[in-house]
């Protein structure tokens, strides 16, 4: 078995559809940090990575998913994107995005799955996913979204097009190697990092991580905040995707204890508002001008500062936040912060 790290040049060869510079920029958060400390708690050395500054039309980490799934598309000779998501889908505006930037017709099959107001319905993503030009399908809660998917297909197909399906957040195997080049990108900007805290969703982000780190034989650890399963679900995801992401560029394993996740600030459910994340959400942004968004990195942080009250961390560690972004999904959920 090799025991050698995997370099960078084995994800050159992939198919790729380049949309600009992705390397995010990383900070401290020195005054969410001192404002924690002031509050008594034991805290560790707080950074956060910004990866919603990244990539298409509002930025965030389905940039990187779709540098490669684009790609991949493209080299098959696809004419049309076709993906899916909830109304208010992050990752189906920046597919939208990545369609549009590279001359490709794209239908989003959007789900209802919260009973919301007039915002929810218009504003937000929704309303940038028809500015790019993104032909919407809306599908009820209690429909079929594979199935509603497998029609949009179907139609395209009778128009003329060649279809590529983009699976829901980009998160297969393919979509996770652009998380695999930012744990090669996070071990070389120098910065410490003992432990990565994201929202956990879909989990390609998650396991691209977790394999990058693996495949470079890299001590960080990978901490993923629950925002759309439970725990044990979540895990189950996570350890498929990355034992399937790894065997892409390495015969190194996962570890199946090193994929750590927390769902207890998932609260009822994917996109469900809690007391939690709308007071994180307020927190960072009162102290560090940061905006993060309702349904991921909202959750994320909330559980972020659960750790820190529970005084789960030591005052040395070093824990890198990834802000991976929704920021348009705020001007939906005006309502729940007021």
């Amino acid at each position: 078995m090799t025991t050698t790290p995997v370099s960078l040049h084995e994800l050159t060869r992939r198919p790729r559809r380049r949309f600009g510079t992705l390397t995010s920029e990383v900070h401290p958060l020195s005054r969410l940090q001192a404002a924690l400390a002031d509050s008594g708690h034991r805290v560790p050395n707080l950074w956060i990575k910004r990866d919603d500054r990244v990539g298409l039309a509002g930025g965030g980490n389905k940039a990187r998913k779709l540098e490669f799934l684009v790609g991949d598309a493209l080299a098959r000779g696809a004419t049309a994107l076709v993906t899916s998501g909830a109304v208010q889908s992050n990752h189906a505006r920046q597919t939208a995005a990545a369609a549009a930037a590279s001359g490709l017709a794209c239908t989003l099959v959007l789900q209802r799955k919260l009973s919301r107001d007039v915002e929810y319905d218009a504003c937000g993503n929704v309303f940038l996913d028809e500015l790019l030009g993104a032909r919407i399908v809306s599908v009820a809660a209690d429909e079929d979204l594979s199935d509603a998917v497998h029609r949009a297909v179907a139609s395209l197909e009778e128009q003329g097009h060649r279809p590529y399906v983009v699976p829901v957040g980009g998160s297969n195997a393919t979509g996770s190697l652009g998380y695999v080049e930012c744990a090669h990108e996070i071990v070389a900007s120098g910065v410490p990092v003992d432990r990565v805290v994201l929202a956990t969703g879909s989990s390609g982000t998650h396991a691209g991580l977790l394999s990058g780190f693996t495949a470079l034989d890299s001590d960080i650890s990978v901490l993923g905040f629950c925002v759309y399963r439970d725990a044990e679900a979540t895990r189950e995801a996570v350890t498929a995707l990355s034992a399937e992401t790894l065997a892409q560029l390495t015969d190194r394993r996962i570890d199946p204890s090193t994929v750590a996740v927390d769902d207890l600030s998932l609260g009822p459910g994917y996109g469900v508002p809690t007391t939690e994340m709308l007071e994180a959400v307020r927190l960072v942004a009162q102290t560090e001008g940061v905006l993060l968004d309702p349904v991921y990195t909202g959750k994320a942080m909330a559980g972020l500062l659960r750790w820190i009250r529970e005084g789960r961390f030591s005052e040395q560690e070093n824990v890198l936040f990834l802000h991976t972004g929704g920021i348009p999904g705020l001007f939906a959920y005006r309502t729940a912060f007021s």
